[in-house]
């Protein structure tokens, strides 16, 4: 059986937990996630895993802040007013949100 290198495209399914166990992304009831392996379209920590692996072949990786999305950095953070939020939402902290800046771009963000 082939083994994935850098430059094939795959589909993967995946579950993303934090240390603590907790779920905050996965593939399950969507389509899998498509990139080419080692061309930087997903985060280093887990583009780095893929070679190697096989068709069908599970694996649970280890995927430090500096691989993925960085360390917590208190410049990064943002105040948004709660006021700003539609009364009917529900908001739990740590909850993922999806903002737009000015120029209509998406950016995701975190309640806290």
């Amino acid at each position: 059986m082939a083994e994935v290198k850098n430059g094939d495209v795959v589909k993967v399914h995946y579950t993303g937990k934090l240390t603590n166990g907790e779920q905050f992304d996965s593939s399950e009831g969507r389509e899998p996630l498509e990139f080419t392996v080692g061309a930087g379209q997903i985060i280093k920590g887990f583009d780095d895993a893929m070679p190697g692996m096989s068709v069908g072949e599970k694996k649970t990786i280890n995927i430090l802040p500096g691989d993925a999305y960085g360390e917590k950095d208190e410049q990064d953070m943002i105040e948004f007013p709660k006021e700003n939020i539609p009364k009917d939402m529900k908001l739990d902290v740590g909850m993922q949100l999806q903002l737009r800046n000015e120029n209509g771009q998406p950016f995701p963000v975190t309640s806290c």
